[in-house]
């Protein structure tokens, strides 16, 4: 009896041991940050549309960003010529065909809103330098899209469109960096949080 009573308490003992770890093993994991959630949780509300259209005439897929305030009020630097100027962007990717795990360019436009028809970009200031976390990124001269006079407010407002391409790696490290300055001539600006997110989210819409 004695020696029954010794089996059983060493066996009770076992199972008692082996409990937790079992439980353990079957557990999920708790995240040790509760904040460390997976980035789409995080994302920015942006505010901005995202379009993915198929082009039949050029015979690829646009994924685009539709215009897109970035800011009215003035500018960084003595030399900008900001100030009265209001600036969108709008920016697209280009995929070859009917499929977006290749992207053969990026297009970005900048949308020039002022008063002033003194802050035009003449052709020997449309040359676009853009800064990515400290690295300087040179992007081109961008072309004349568009200029004209807009009444509808029954104030004159000068409109002015530039648009550059240049090769997906480019936009990629603009869309993934944390501070983003452009500069267009003597025109310099901050794209803001919801422009960055935005960029990044247009870019998270094709393969990388």
């Amino acid at each position: 009896m004695k020696r029954t009573t010794i089996l059983l308490s060493c066996s009770l003992s076992l199972l008692l041991l082996q409990t937790p770890n079992a439980l353990t093993q079957n557990e999920t994991p708790l995240p040790a940050d509760p904040t460390a959630l997976p980035a789409p949780l995080l994302q920015v509300d942006h505010g901005g549309k995202i379009e993915t259209k198929y082009d039949g005439f050029d015979r690829e897929m646009v994924v685009t960003l539709h215009k897109m305030r970035v800011t009215c009020r003035g500018a960084k630097g003595i030399q900008s010529a900001l100030k009265d100027t209001c600036v969108s962007l709008l920016a697209s990717l280009h995929c070859p065909g009917q499929q977006l795990d290749y992207v053969r360019h990026a297009r970005l436009q900048l949308i020039f809103e002022t008063k002033d028809w003194t802050k035009r970009h003449p052709l020997d200031e449309r040359d676009l330098i853009v800064v990515a976390d400290g690295e300087r990124l040179t992007l081109g001269r961008m072309k004349l899209v568009n200029q004209d006079l807009n009444t509808s407010q029954l104030i004159d407002v000068m409109k002015e469109v530039l648009e550059v391409s240049f090769p997906h790696q480019t936009f990629q490290k603009i869309a993934r960096a944390q501070v983003v300055e452009v500069r267009v001539g003597r025109t310099t600006f901050e794209l803001g949080e919801k422009n960055l997110a935005a960029l990044r989210d247009l870019n998270n819409r094709v393969k990388p």
